[in-house]
C-alpha cells in the first residue's frame, strides 16, 4: 500500500480518449471485447497428464510418510493445486493434526516431467505431540485479545482451534481474523493466540501496503480486454476470473455503450481503471509468457480492482485492489503500483501464504519491477527502471525506493538480525538490492545504474527475466514463516532445478545474497553442474510389487536399468518395503559391476517396513553408472510376510568438466513485412556443446502471433520458435533460456537468427537483442 506516500504527478496520459471500438479483421485489436487473448496457460493434454502424474506420485510418497515429513501418527494430509513452471511441477500440501489445521505444517514436493521427485521443502521441523488439544483459553477470550491487536474492530470474520507450529515447540492455539483499523489504516489480521496461556503468537496482516510509479501508460490508445453483453461493454476482463476495474464509492464496473475508455485525464476514476487495467492485463502477459503462471492466483483468476480509495496509497487485502490517489488527486494506478499489489495476491496464492519477516514487500516489488521490464515501455511513459515512484513523485522526493542502492533513499543496502522488525517498507532494501543485483549485477551494461555490495564484491547479473523466473520458483517452494534466511535457501535451490545442467545461475543467486550479506544456511544446497549427456535424474524399478517369500533365503531380486555416460558422482537411495518384523529382512544392493552394500541387516527388530527416502550410499562412487541394478530381498525368519513395493535410484554422474559459453548481439535491426531478416553473432569459447543451446530474444511487433524463428550453427539450420509463441496483436516479444534442439558440434563460432513475419499486412517490429548460450 502507498502508506503516508505523497507527491506531485509525473508524466500524465494524453487527453485522447484511451481505447478505441475494435476493429474487425487480423488487425491489432485496442479495447477488444471480442477475440480477446487469453493469459493462462493452454491446458494441452500432455500438461494435464504430467500434472496428474506428479500429484499421484506425491500421494503415493506423502503415503509413505518419508522422514523429512516429520511426521506424527495424528498427522494427516490435504494435497493443494498443482503448479508447474519451467518443466518442474510443484505439489502443495496442507497439513492436519488431531484434524486441526497446522500453521506452519506446510510442504511442497518437486518432481519433474517424468513425476520424479526433484525436491522437496518442509516447513515443520520436528514432529507434533501435543499433550491435549482441549484449550483452556476460551474462544471469546482469544478474540479479546486479538482484537488488542488493532486500535479499533469492526468484526470478527471468524475463530478456529489450530496447531501453531512455527516455533521451536508446537503449542495449540486460537487463530482469529479481525477487520478494523491498526497503526497504518484499514487492517484486515490475522492472529494466533496461545489457546493455554493467552500470548499472542503470530500475527498475519492481510491489508498489503505498496508504492508505485506513474499512473499514465503508453502510447495511448492503450489496449484492454474488455467484456461485451448484448449492447453494452464493461471494464471486466472476458478471461481471468474476477479481474475487474470499478468505482470504488459503489463497488460497480465501470460500463458504456462503446469500447472506449478515459479520456487520458488522470484525477478521472475511469481514466485511473484504464491504466489499472491496462497495468493488471499486462502483469498477467508477463506471467503467462515469462513463468507460465496461469493469471494472479494461478489458476486463471485474479481480484476486483476499486479506484477511489480515499487514502494516498493502494492496497491488497485478498479479496480486492484498492487504488487511491496522490497529493494532486491524480488516480495512481500504475503500471508497477497494480503489479506490486497484485503481486501481494501472487504471494498469497503461492505455498505459504503471504511471505513475513520483511519480505513481503520486496517480493511484491519484483513483481513491479518485472511487468515493467516486460511492458517496455518507452518515455515519456514508465521505462523500464528498477526505481518505485519515480515518476510521479509521491513525496516530493523523488522514487520511493531504489532497488540498485535502497540506502540512497534512506532503507538498508544490507541485510541484519534487525531487518525482521523493521518498517515493512524499508525492509524490503536487502531483498530489492539483491533482486537488482541478480538480474543486472554490480556494473550494467544497458544504462541501468551501478550498484555498490556490502562485501565489496562484483556481480554479473543474469536479467530480468531470470531473476523473476528464480524468484517465482523460489516462491512455489515456500512454506509458511518465510523470511530472508529461507529465501536464500529456496532461490538457490530454485536456481539449480531451473538449470541443472549450469552453475552460472546457482552461482550468481548465492554471490547476490553474499553481497547483501544475508548469511549462508544450513539447508543450502550446493552445484556441481551435470555435463550434458551425462547421467542425473532417478530410475525407478519395474515390475512391482513383488512378494516377499517366508523364511526363505533365496529371496527376490528386483532389477533396475540404469541408462548414460558417466561414473557415480553420487548416488541415492529411495525404498518402500511393507513388512511386519522388519528385523527378518536383509535387503542387498548390487551395482553392474558386482559391488554388494547391505542396505539393511536384520535391522528394528519387530517395528514395521523398511521406509527410506533419498539415502545417500557413497560405496558406488567412481564406478559405471550405466547397466543392471539389483535389489535383493531375503526373509530370514519364520511367520511374518511382506511386499516390495518400489525403490529407485537417483544418480549424478561424473563426465568431466561442463564448459560454458555464450554470445549475445544489440543488432535493433527492423522486420520485414513477408519475409526474413537474419542477424549473426560470434561465440568466441571453444569445446562448449551446441546440442544444449539455449535461446534469448527480445524486440517488438505490431502483430507478435505470426513471427517465427530460425537458429542456425555449424552448418545446420533449425526452428527457433515457431509462430503462435507470442500472443496476437502488437507486443513487446520476449523468452529467455528458450532450448533449441538439433544443433551439434563445437559451440564457438559463428550463429545465425532469423526472424520470419509470415503475412503481407504491412506490419513493422524490431529485434532489439538476441544471445545464445548453454
Amino acid at each position: 500500500m502507498f502508506a503516508g506516500c505523497a507527491g506531485d504527478p509525473g508524466a500524465g496520459a494524453t487527453p485522447d480518449d484511451i481505447g478505441t471500438v475494435p476493429t474487425v479483421g487480423r488487425a491489432p485489436v485496442v479495447a477488444s471485447a471480442t477475440g480477446a487473448q487469453a493469459f493462462g496457460v493452454q491446458a494441452t493434454t500432455g500438461l494435464v497428464a504430467a500434472h496428474a502424474l506428479a500429484s499421484q506420485n506425491a500421494a503415493v510418497l506423502v503415503a509413505s510418510q518419508p522422514a523429512f515429513l516429520q511426521a506424527s501418527p495424528n498427522d494427516a494430509f490435504v494435497q493443494g493445486s498443482v503448479v508447474s513452471s519451467s518443466g518442474l511441477f510443484y505439489v502443495p500440501y496442507e497439513r492436519t493434526y488431531a484434524g486441526l489445521p497446522v500453521v506452519g505444517g506446510d510442504f511442497v514436493i518437486v518432481s519433474d516431467g517424468a513425476g520424479q521427485m526433484v525436491d522437496n521443502s518442509t516447513a515443520l521441523e520436528h514432529p507434533i505431540n501435543l499433550p491435549s488439544i482441549t484449550p483452556t483459553l476460551t474462544q471469546a477470550g482469544a478474540e479479546t485479545i486479538a482484537a488488542r491487536q488493532l486500535r479499533s474492530v469492526t468484526r470478527v470474520e471468524g475463530t478456529q482451534l489450530v496447531v501453531h507450529a512455527l516455533g521451536a515447540t508446537p503449542r495449540l492455539a486460537w487463530e482469529s481474523t479481525i477487520d478494523g483499523f491498526g497503526a497504518n489504516g484499514i487492517s484486515r489480521l490475522t492472529v494466533d493466540v496461545d489457546a493455554i496461556t493467552g500470548t499472542v503468537l503470530r500475527e498475519q496482516e492481510h491489508v498489503l501496503y505498496g508504492t508505485g510509479t506513474s499512473a499514465w501508460n503508453g502510447p495511448n490508445p492503450v489496449t484492454l480486454n474488455t467484456t461485451q453483453s448484448g449492447g453494452t461493454f464493461s471494464m471486466r476482463d472476458p478471461t481471468i476470473t474476477n479481474l475487474s476495474c470499478q468505482d470504488a464509492a459503489n463497488n460497480t464496473t465501470f460500463s458504456g455503450a462503446d469500447d472506449a475508455w478515459g479520456n487520458g485525464d488522470a484525477t478521472v476514476r475511469e481514466t485511473g481503471c484504464v491504466d489499472a487495467l491496462f497495468g493488471a492485463q499486462t502483469e498477467a502477459r508477463m506471467l503467462s509468457q515469462w513463468l507460465g503462471r496461469n493469471a494472479m492466483d494461478g489458476a486463471g483468476g485474479a481480484w476486483p480492482i476499486r479506484v477511489g480509495l480515499a487514502q494516498v496509497n493502494a492496497f491488497y487485502d485478498g479479496t480486492q485492489v484498492q487504488v487511491g490517489h496522490n497529493n494532486a488527486n491524480q488516480w495512481i494506478g500504475a503500471i508497477d503500483v497494480i503489479a506490486h499489489e497484485m503481486g501481494h495476491g501472487i504471494d498469497d496464492h503461492t505455498p505459504g501464504g503471504i511471505s513475513g519477516s520483511g519480505t513481503q514487500e520486496f517480493v511484491a516489488d519484483t513483481f513491479g519491477a518485472a511487468t515493467e521490464w516486460f511492458a517496455n515501455e518507452s518515455a515519456p511513459f514508465d521505462v523500464p527502471d528498477f526505481t518505485v515512484g519515480e515518476q510521479i513523485n509521491l513525496v516530493g522526493n523523488g522514487p520511493i525506493r531504489n532497488m540498485s542502492n535502497p540506502s540512497a533513499l534512506g532503507d538498508p543496502n544490507c541485510f541484519s538480525s534487525a531487518i525482521p522488525t523493521t518498517e515493512v517498507h524499508a525492509a524490503a532494501g536487502p531483498g530489492n538490492h539483491w533482486f537488482y543485483l541478480l538480474a543486472e549485477g554490480t556494473n550494467p551494461t544497458n544504462g541501468q545504474p551501478t550498484s555498490p555490495t556490502c562485501n565489496g564484491s562484483t556481480v554479473v547479473g543474469l536479467g530480468v527475466q531470470n531473476a523473476i523466473k528464480i524468484m517465482y520458483n523460489a516462491m512455489l517452494l515456500k512454506t509458511t514463516g518465510a523470511s530472508y534466511l529461507k529465501y536464500r535457501t529456496w532461490t538457490l535451490q530454485a536456481a539449480k532445478n531451473l538449470f541443472p545442467s549450469s552453475c552460472t545461475e546457482f552461482n550468481t543467486v548465492k554471490a547476490a545474497w553474499d553481497a547483501v550479506s544475508v548469511p549462508a544456511q544450513a539447508g543450502d544446497p550446493t552445484c556441481g553442474a551435470t555435463p550434458p549427456g551425462c547421467i542425473n535424474g532417478t530410475f525407478n524399478a519395474t515390475g512391482l510389487p513383488l512378494s516377499i517369500p517366508d523364511n526363505n533365503a533365496t529371496g527376490i531380486t528386483s532389477n533396475l536399468a540404469v541408462t548414460g555416460n558417466g561414473t557415480v558422482a553420487s548416488l541415492s537411495l529411495s525404498l518402500n518395503i511393507t513388512h511386519t518384523f522388519r528385523g527378518d529382512l536383509v535387503v542387498t544392493l548390487t551395482s553392474p559391476g558386482g559391488t554388494n552394500f547391505i542396505v539393511s541387516n536384520r535391522a528394528g527388530g519387530s517395528a514395521d517396513n523398511i521406509i527410506i527416502t533419498n539415502q545417500a550410499i557413497t560405496a558406488f562412487n567412481g564406478q559405471t553408472a550405466a547397466g543392471t541394478w539389483k535389489l535383493k530381498v531375503q526373509d530370514l525368519a519364520a511367520v511374518d510376510v511382506g511386499t516390495l513395493n518400489s525403490w529407485s535410484l537417483t544418480i549424478v554422474g561424473n563426465c568431466g568438466t561442463v564448459v560454458n559459453w555464450s554470445g549475445s548481439a544489440t543488432p535493433n535491426i527492423a522486420t520485414i513485412d513477408n519475409a526474413q531478416v537474419c542477424t549473426n553473432l560470434t561465440v568466441t569459447t571453444t569445446g562448449g556443446d551446441s546440442s544444449v543451446a539455449k535461446l534469448d530474444i527480445a524486440g517488438r511487433h505490431d502483430f507478435c502471433s505470426i513471427l517465427r524463428g530460425t537458429l542456425a550453427h555449424n552448418g545446420t539450420t533449425v526452428t527457433a520458435f515457431p509462430t503462435g509463441t507470442f500472443p496476437a496483436g502488437a507486443c513487446n516479444f520476449s523468452f529467455t533460456g528458450r532450448a533449441v534442439p538439433g544443433l551439434t558440434g563445437d559451440s564457438s563460432g559463428t550463429w545465425t537468427l532469423c526472424i520470419v513475419d509470415t503475412d503481407a499486412f504491412g506490419d513493422t517490429g524490431t529485434l532489439n537483442t538476441w544471445s545464445v548460450h548453454n
